[in-house]
């Protein structure tokens, strides 16, 4: 099964419904353990004949079978052979947890890669000022003078089985081979830590307002990306030792996941004000990613409004409503909040599961079945939180 070449990526998909449809009649074909779970569903349609959810029947992309995130802890979902499957992405979670397995070659890894950092470009670094720019595949990237990179996550040869470290290794290297720092490492349990001497190390060398370092502080921006708890874990070791950073105008963070039981859990609005009182970024330039080791494509959250105000003189600026950010996916995947009562997308400003159609997951499955809840937005969402389910197993993954 080979990806086929989709243009230019200065043009716009112009045709998701016709390219849903043929990746689905590939995968169909070649994705044996899918092709079952297709066969084993029934349309909507009375009239349609038995022998489930195929090609033949199915006739716009939101017709596609979807297969739930949970399918791929027990399923081989994939179109490769054994033999091509150079790496293996697993799901975060616990260490009790099975994970989900999502396998890739060269060739898929090379299409994750290639979804990854237009989409990333556009909506975390798009403002930044380009010194050295370099032409690579259509995208112009930061220079390696402009930018340091500070990943709250151990690095790749510790993790080889993250989706996420391989996302920030994937940007490290696109951005000409910045300045970077992996100041993650594993506990003896296998969970992910934080080295908060290097993490220190690394925002004094911008600048820190309680105690500055002898040296001039570096005034290039700094790009900081982790998970919300590894946030956490950072914010409350700044506060026990009352240390506040002024990181260089144009910095910015990234941040994605959830808490996993692995540190405190946050209000995200409470998050981002931390995060702006104790390293000086603005909540402008916080941005917030949503992805899983299940797709290949990432989206990001927007800010639509306004949302901080002040009560009063003297309370400190507060988030008004979450409702101003809304995650959007790029144009070559397509998402749908759907009702766990009908699986009908939902009105706007609704709630329901989270569904995303993603293009760039040529080899395995283009739709995937979230556990998580969203509030729709035209064609964004707001993320609510993880649904409560029983996790599916065997073959009653079948029949979802």
């Amino acid at each position: 099964m080979k990806a086929q070449n989709g243009g230019s990526c200065n043009s716009p998909l112009r045709d998701f419904n016709r390219l849903a449809l043929e990746l689905f009649a590939l995968q169909f074909q070649h994705n044996a353990a899918y092709r079952k779970i297709c066969a084993a569903r029934l349309p909507r349609r009375s009239e349609a004949k038995a022998g489930g959810l195929t090609p033949g029947v199915v006739e716009h992309w939101t017709q596609i079978p979807v297969v739930p995130t949970a399918a791929f802890k027990e399923l081989e979902l994939t179109c490769l052979a054994s033999e091509e499957r150079t790496a293996i992405f697993h799901s975060s979670g616990t260490t009790e947890q099975k994970p989900s397995r999502h396998f890739h070659s060269a060739e898929s890894l090379k299409l994750y890669e290639a979804s990854l950092i237009p989409w990333f470009m556009k909506n975390v670094l798009a403002d930044l000022r380009l010194t050295t720019p370099t032409l690579v595949a259509c995208s112009r990237f930061i220079g390696v003078d402009d930018l340091r990179l500070v990943c709250l996550t151990p690095p790749p040869a510790q993790a080889p089985h993250s989706s996420l470290v391989h996302m920030f290794e994937t940007i490290r290297q696109k951005l000409g081979g910045a300045e970077t720092a992996f100041v993650g490492k594993l506990a003896a349990d296998g969970s992910w830590t934080l080295d908060f001497n290097a993490v220190v190390d690394a925002l004094s060398a911008g600048g820190d307002e309680a105690s500055p370092p002898p040296q001039m502080p570096d005034a290039r921006p700094l790009l900081l990306l982790g998970t919300a708890f590894s946030f956490v874990h950072l914010l409350d070791y700044l506060a026990e030792r009352n240390l506040r950073f002024d990181l260089p105008a144009g910095s910015r963070v990234m941040e994605t996941g959830g808490y996993k039981n692995r540190s405190r859990s946050l209000p995200k609005a409470e998050l981002h004000q931390l995060i702006t009182e104790r390293l000086g970024i603005p909540s402008s330039r916080i941005i917030c990613e949503y992805g899983m080791s299940e797709l290949s494509s990432q989206a990001y959250d927007r800010v639509t409004g306004d949302g901080w105000r002040v009560t009063d003189k003297d309370s400190a600026p507060r988030h008004s409503s979450l409702d101003t950010r809304h995650f959007l996916f790029p144009p070559w995947a397509r998402v749908q909040i759907i009702s766990p009562e009908t699986d009908r997308e939902v009105a706007d400003g609704e709630t329901g599961l989270i569904r995303v159609f993603d293009l760039a997951n040529v080899f395995s499955v283009m739709a995937i079945q979230t556990e998580d809840l969203g509030v729709r937005h035209g064609d964004g969402f707001e993320l609510i939180s993880r649904a409560t389910l029983a996790e599916s197993r065997g073959c009653s993954l079948m029949t979802v």
